[in-house]
C-alpha cells in the first residue's frame, strides 16, 4: 500500500472514531431524546422544554405559597347555620328569610358563592327540588371566629303551584351546605313545601358579610 492510501485510510478511521465518540457523548448527555430532537430545531426545542419545565416548577411553588397564606374555605366543622326571625314572624305565606352562617371555630375561614339549601322530612329525606340560585354578587367573605355571614332565602307559598305538580307536604328540617362544601348543616324548621321535584319553591342568594337584617333582604 503506498503512502497516499495509508494516509487516506488513517484519515477515514480517525473521522469514524470521532463520529462514534460524539454520538456516545451526546447520548450520555441526553441530547438524543427523541421527544426533544424532532424537527429542524431539535436541540433548541430540547432547551426550551427544560426552560419551560423550570418555569412551571417556579409557578407551582408560587401558587403553593399563595394557597398556604390564603384563608381556607369554611367547612361544616367550622360552622353553624340558622335563620333570623322576620319581623312579621314566621308564616305560611311567601317569605324572605336571612339565612345566617356563623363561624364557631377558633380560626378564620372564608365563604364564596351560593350556599346549597333543601327541605327535608323528619327522616332526612329531601322534599322536592333543591333551592335555585337568585340574586347577589359573588364576593369572598372572610369570617373571623364568631363572625357571621348571611344569604337571603326566599320560600314560596306551596299554594302557588298546582297540587299535582307540587304534591304539598310539610318540611321539618332545612339542610344547608356552605359554598363549596359537601357536608350539610341541618336544623329544625317547619314550613309548607313541595314533595314532588319540579317546582323550585326555594331560592337563595350569594353569601355576603355580616348578620342579615331580620325580615329584610340583607
Amino acid at each position: 500500500m503506498n503512502l497516499t492510501l495509508r494516509r487516506t485510510f488513517a484519515t477515514t478511521a480517525l473521522t469514524a472514531t470521532a463520529i462514534v465518540l460524539s454520538a456516545v457523548s451526546l447520548a450520555a448527555c441526553g441530547s438524543l431524546d427523541p421527544q426533544t430532537s424532532t424537527g429542524p430545531s431539535g436541540s433548541a426545542a430540547g432547551s426550551s422544554a427544560h426552560i419551560g419545565s423550570a418555569g412551571s416548577h417556579a409557578g407551582s411553588a408560587n401558587h403553593t405559597a399563595t394557597v398556604a397564606t390564603a384563608v381556607p374555605s369554611c367547612l361544616r366543622t367550622d360552622l353553624v347555620a340558622w335563620l333570623a326571625i322576620p319581623r312579621t314572624g314566621f308564616s305560611n305565606a311567601s317569605n324572605f328569610y336571612d339565612l345566617e352562617i356563623s363561624n364557631v371555630s377558633a380560626s378564620a375561614c372564608s365563604l364564596y358563592g351560593y350556599p346549597g339549601v333543601s327541605a327535608l322530612r323528619a327522616n332526612g329525606s329531601q322534599l322536592g327540588s333543591a333551592a335555585g340560585r337568585a340574586g347577589g354578587t359573588k364576593e369572598l367573605v372572610t369570617l373571623a371566629p364568631a363572625g357571621t355571614a348571611h344569604a337571603t332565602l326566599y320560600i314560596s307559598d306551596s299554594g302557588d303551584y298546582p297540587a299535582s305538580a307540587c304534591r304539598p307536604a310539610t318540611a321539618d328540617l332545612l339542610r344547608v351546605y356552605a359554598p363549596g362544601d359537601y357536608a350539610s348543616m341541618d336544623f329544625a324548621f317547619s314550613f309548607p313545601a313541595c314533595a314532588r321535584r319540579g317546582p323550585v319553591y326555594l331560592n337563595v342568594s350569594t353569601v355576603t358579610g355580616g348578620t342579615g337584617v331580620p325580615g329584610g333582604n340583607g
